[in-house]
């Protein structure tokens, strides 16, 4: 008789410390439509608007698009030894340019291909320019 006794007694004590550390519960559903913000350079030049408005199914077509902007840009921060915004995230102009030329008309195993080829270009420069963006606090 006593057990039961002393497991009524201790659930009784842990209800009101259980509530104390529950996380608040909101019925709040505002959508928050703020900007998003970055560790490093908030100011982004925005993506291509038809990166975000893509049918899933070709999802693939941005990814090539993303890969080959962050190679021309890790690039020339390798080249120039010089890791600020504007050169760690320049315009989109230039890469969606050479994406509509080489990439645009490219089958999907074709662009996985392209991906896979950028990723490794990427790969031989990643270390120098990680060297280069932490030295100037932009990693």
């Amino acid at each position: 008789m006593r057990k039961p006794i002393l497991a009524l007694m201790l659930a009784a004590l842990a209800g009101p410390l259980v509530a104390q550390t529950s996380p608040q519960v909101s019925n709040d559903l505002t959508v928050d439509m703020s900007p998003q913000q970055y560790r490093i350079c908030n100011d982004r030049p925005a993506r291509p608007t038809w990166m975000d408005e893509i049918n899933p199914r070709e999802a693939y077509k941005a990814l090539t698009l993303m890969r080959l902007y962050e190679l021309r840009s890790w690039e020339t921060i390798n080249e120039s030894g010089d890791c600020g915004c504007d050169v760690r995230f320049p315009s989109w102009d230039a890469a969606s340019s050479e994406y509509e030329e080489q990439f645009a008309s490219n089958t999907q195993a074709e662009h996985t291909q392209a991906q896979l080829a950028l990723r490794n270009e990427q790969n031989q420069i990643a270390r120098a320019v990680q060297d280069i963006c932490e030295a100037q606090g932009n990693w």
